[in-house]
């Protein structure tokens, strides 16, 4: 049987100034398929996306949908031409209710009828399976929630060529599960579905075919089934990748952070923090889950001292002098000090801890001008830990004298990484190290923390893809609404038991 396409590019080139992002890239989505979009970051592939939604017009190429060549010059040429983005960040309307959301911009003639809209809706839920009220505010929902009310949205406005960006980053297991059975129901009606994703096993489960892209260059498409995640990553990368975490075992275990009932309030009066109790360790890596915004930020703040705790007491079992250090009475820098260091990887790379103007060099000594009681820094300890973090990991940059707002996202948390393990910490806290990171780069975040277990170092980790979580540490708190709902054996746990305790209400509180 003969396939329709829903889609083709040809020769599809765009570029910003001097930069590549996409070289004549050729591309075919099928009607009633499911073809996943991969690639390493910076590879192209939300770009590709923009230029079908209408966001961004190519410099070069042709676009055809069901055969004939289209212009597509604005989202809502994409609309005409019934194809639908749903992206990353949510353009939804917080005060309004679903139905609200879903029908606004709609043109109709004569008076609105958003009861008759509400009953076309539901039909359009009840045929996919879509688990969705209607009449709640925006305000009020889950980000699952949210992303329905988007991807009704688009069908609704007659959409049937979906495109998804990074559809699962902020679900739960549970949730990803629901999502794809509505996709297989929607495929299963005749849509052509593209996912941009980074989650291998993803591609692998959901996905009839994978397109891999590379540099902004199209590499090929395989068939899921005949392929594995070794075939993609090698594609992605362009060489051989082990895609293995060796957790080693648990040696000299001591209890290094013992944080016992803390509580934080916001300047907003709310409780976002609320009772925390749970034990570091020594040798071992910690690894925190939850939904994102359940209050992880505010933890490994509280801890660094950058946070006023309202209630409770953080207890630092201080290896060099034997003595307990209670870190609630210490500021910032003497929590440093005595070796707690925070890596915390935001949205914005360069808003935490890196100048952007500064060159890598100038961002190590940061850390070290207090220390320096001459008139003329030394810069010589300063270089050679910069080239030592460009070289062990493999930062790509001219040099240890590029400004860093220069460098690609990936490099700039590379040196923000690099940079507080190179300082020796006792106790290492890791938020998101590997947000947005390709896979190349990931894995060798991932063998430094382990590297700092084997050291005898007490590692916090901070992530937000499950199986990597359960690959890497040894127990996994998870946090759900800043509460411990739970910690579990990361080496006995699966990905559901820790899915279900993200949802949970009412903690347990139960840190051992």
């Amino acid at each position: 049987m003969s396939r329709q396409a829903a889609i083709e590019l040809k020769n599809i080139t765009k570029t910003f100034g001097n930069i590549i992002a996409n070289k004549d890239v050729n591309l075919t989505v099928y009607r009633g398929e499911v073809l996943s979009i991969l690639g390493e970051n910076g590879s192209g592939k939300t770009t590709l996306m923009n230029m079908i939604s209408g966001i961004y017009f190519p410099d070069h190429g042709q676009i055809f949908v069901d055969g004939k060549e289209v212009m597509i010059k604005s989202p809502k040429d994409a609309f005409d031409f019934k194809i639908g983005m749903i992206h990353q960040h949510f353009k939804l309307v917080d005060v309004f209710t679903a139905a609200e959301n879903i029908v606004l911009g709609l043109e109709e003639k004569g008076r609105y009828n958003l009861k008759k809209s509400v009953k076309e809706i539901q039909k359009i839920c009840d045929q996919y399976g879509f688990e969705l009220d209607l009449n709640k505010k925006i305000y009020e929902m889950s980000v699952s929630e949210k992303q329905t009310v988007e991807i009704v949205k688009v069908l609704y406005r007659g959409a049937d060529i979906l495109i998804l960006d990074e559809p699962t980053a902020v679900l739960t297991p549970q949730e990803i599960k629901k999502l794809f059975s509505v996709l297989k129901n929607m495929r299963a009606d005749g849509k052509a579905i593209v996912i941009i994703t980074h989650k291998l096993n993803e591609v692998m489960e959901i996905s009839d075919r994978v397109a891999v892209l590379r540099k902004g260059e199209y590499i090929g498409t395989v068939e899921t089934a005949e392929a594995n995640e070794s075939i993609l990553t090698e594609m992605m990368v362009g060489k051989k990748i082990e895609l293995n975490i060796e957790r080693t075992d648990v040696e000299k275990k001591e209890d290094r952070l013992v944080v016992d009932n803390i509580s934080y309030v916001n300047h907003e009066g709310l409780k976002v923090l609320k009772n925390v109790s749970f034990t570091a360790r020594s040798g071992e890596i910690l690894g925190i889950a939850g939904i994102a915004g359940s209050g992880q930020r505010e933890l490994l703040e509280s801890i660094a001292g950058l946070r006023k705790l309202s209630d409770g007491t953080i207890v630092y079992n201080n290896p060099q002098t034997g003595k307990k250090d209670y870190l609630r009475d210490k500021t910032p820098v003497q929590i440093r000090e005595l070796g707690i260091r925070l890596s915390f990887v935001p949205e914005d790379r360069l808003g935490m801890g890196l100048v952007g103007n500064m060159d890598i060099i100038d961002n190590m000594m940061l850390r070290s001008y207090r220390k320096g009681k001459s008139a003329f820094l030394q810069r010589k300890a300063p270089k050679d830990l910069a080239e030592k973090i460009i070289d062990d990991l493999e930062v790509v940059t001219p040099g240890a004298t590029t400004p860093v707002r220069r460098l690609s996202g990936g490099n700039v948390q590379k040196v923000l990484v690099g940079r507080e393990i190179a300082a020796a910490p006792t106790v290492f806290m890791a938020a998101y190290p590997v947000r947005g990171l390709d896979i190349n780069s990931s894995y060798m975040i991932y063998n430094l923390l382990n590297n700092q277990k084997e050291k005898g170092v007490a590692v916090i980790f901070v992530g937000e893809d499950l199986d990597v979580l359960l690959q890497l540490c040894d127990r996994i708190l998870v946090i759900s609404s800043g509460q411990i709902s739970g910690v579990v054996d990361a080496r006995t746990a699966t990905k559901e038991d820790v899915g279900l305790l993200m949802t949970k209400t009412g903690g347990e509180n139960d840190g051992e």
